[in-house]
């Protein structure tokens, strides 16, 4: 035993008492076990501290995965919605959306704003996209517009009857000329009904409403109109 350990001389274990030498090493024993003691101790510590930061870490992953999963399905849904309103878009303005492309524009935030959700936006562009504007009213100059369309139909079913009715005859051979006058009985009337969808397609794009007035309007003057012609044809 050295000088630190016992504070005993060499020349002291010769006159040292053996109870008090045991009693040392007792001590010795003791302070020993304390240190074993504490450094398990320590140890168990530090293994429930890497077992918490790993649990900690596994709840971290599992809910960040949740989080992943939910903007996916965000994702999903909000591409799906947008694809359908720029569908209702395009069958909605026509031609008109084809310099676009008849596929979905990449999604972007007006003018770099973050402070709102994706549906937020969709919202505002639903309600933009089921918005019609207001039919703009029939003035004299579109009205005159629309008689002249029942007109050129009276004058092309006019016409019509009259070739298919000279083609016809009048002899009865039991060929496909025999039902030449009925067709051109339905010539002369789908002529100025031919006029109406016109005249229809010509207020859809000047964005007028086409009412029952109108409508009366073109289909009466073509049948004047082709009545008249017809019964001038046949007095000549």
């Amino acid at each position: 035993m050295t000088h630190a350990q016992g504070g005993l001389q060499p020349a002291d274990f010769e006159t040292a008492d053996y109870r008090s030498v045991l009693r040392r090493l007792t001590t010795l024993d003791e302070e020993a076990a304390v240190l074993r003691a504490e450094a398990e101790q320590w140890h168990e510590g530090r293994l429930a501290a890497a077992d918490e930061a790993v649990q900690g870490a596994e709840q971290a992953v599992a809910e960040a995965k949740q989080a992943v999963s939910f903007a996916q399905r965000r994702l999903e849904e909000v591409d799906a919605r947008a694809a359908g309103l720029w569908s209702e878009y395009v069958h909605k303005v026509g031609p008109v959306a084809e310099r676009y492309g008849r596929t979905v524009p990449p999604a972007a935030i007006p003018r770099q704003r973050s402070d709102r959700e994706a549906g937020d936006y969709l919202d505002e562009v639903a309600t933009k996209v089921k918005y019609s504007a207001p039919a703009r009213p029939i003035n004299s100059g579109v009205k005159m517009l629309f008689a002249v369309f029942g007109f050129l139909g009276g004058v092309a079913g006019a016409i019509g009857n009259h070739v298919l009715r000279e083609n016809g005859g009048g002899a009865t051979d039991g060929t496909w000329k025999d039902a030449l006058p009925v067709v051109a009985l339905l010539v002369l009337l789908a002529c100025p009904v031919l006029a109406v969808v016109g005249a229809k397609r010509v207020a859809d794009r000047r964005g007028a409403g086409l009412d029952a007035a109108t409508v009366a309007t073109v289909l009466i003057t073509g049948l004047v109109t082709a009545g008249v012609l017809v019964a001038l044809l046949r007095t000549t």
